[in-house]
């Protein structure tokens, strides 16, 4: 049974920084691509981050909202993918949702097979 287990999330002023964890468990871990995409109240699930599986070479992708301040990173011994967000802004605040991709590593969501359940992040001016 796949899973995928977000943790990290709080509430946290704006200039702060938190790290998201996302645990898999149920698949080969290292042939995904993994990516974090969030989603605020009223508003469509975006594209945050991405990296590429274990032997394409780490390959990191960002959106320009985020880029400079977010860093994707994957440990694949613990079957873990980061997400260490630095100078946060009132508009991160979202539910922040880890995907996983099979041999790839999109930024649309309709590519990720698994999903987890999101964890809250609230950024407070």
């Amino acid at each position: 049974q796949v899973q995928l287990v977000e943790s990290g999330g709080g509430l946290v002023q704006a200039g702060g920084s938190l790290r998201l964890s996302c645990v898999a468990s149920g698949y080969i871990f290292s042939n995904y691509g993994m990516g974090w995409f969030r989603q605020a109240p009223g508003k469509e699930r975006e594209f945050v981050a991405a990296i590429s599986w274990n032997w394409s070479g780490g390959r990191t992708y960002y959106a320009d909202s985020v880029k400079g301040r977010f860093t994707i990173s994957r440990d694949n011994a613990k079957n873990t993918v980061y997400l260490q967000m630095n100078t946060l802004k009132p508009e991160d605040t979202a539910v922040y949702y880890c995907g996983a991709d099979y041999f790839s590593v999109a930024t649309t969501q309709e590519e990720y097979e698994y999903w987890g359940q999101g964890t809250q992040v609230t950024v407070s001016s």
